[in-house]
């Protein structure tokens, strides 16, 4: 998750972001990078120096500039990083319900969290899922003996 939020936080700058389409299209060396994007050579140093730290980018020295291109593999770990989160996410069966009152106090404060397992009866709620009497959770969910839809706290 660390190496996650590094690459994200390199890439979460527009400009750095900018520089590494440039780069996805074509190799730069700095002057020539700061030109294309209209920023000063230092400025373009030090984003390249924050992408250079999280691998997103590599230099190779040519004669006396070094040319600068996009680590695809890094670029391809970030996508299957972002893909596996929202992979996980599937399934799970999280859903935000607002009663259909329309946006009400009393709507909001029936709003619950449904989670999988959760309860499949919202019509039998008498409100937050903490109201409901022993007598509604054994009618909508057996024998448990605290509502599965309440939050759990930490």
């Amino acid at each position: 998750m660390a190496e996650l939020l590094e690459l994200l936080k390199a890439l979460s700058d527009e400009t750095r972001f900018n520089l590494l389409k440039a780069l996805l299209t074509h190799d730069f060396c700095v002057r020539a990078l700061a030109s294309h994007l209209g920023i000063s050579e230092a400025a373009a140093s030090q984003h390249l120096q924050i992408l250079r730290k999280v691998g997103l980018v590599k230099g190779e020295k040519r004669g006396y500039w070094t040319h600068y291109t996009v680590a695809k593999d890094r670029l391809h770990l970030l996508s299957d990083l972002i893909k596996e989160i929202a992979d996980s996410s599937q399934g799970q069966g999280v859903l935000c319900r607002r009663n259909s009152e329309g946006g009400n106090a009393e709507s909001e404060r029936r709003d619950i969290m449904v989670r999988k397992g959760g309860c499949e009866h919202l019509d039998k709620l008498k409100g937050k899922p903490g109201e409901c009497s022993p007598e509604q959770i054994k009618e909508c969910h057996g024998d448990e003996k605290v509502h599965p839809c309440e939050e759990k706290k930490e």
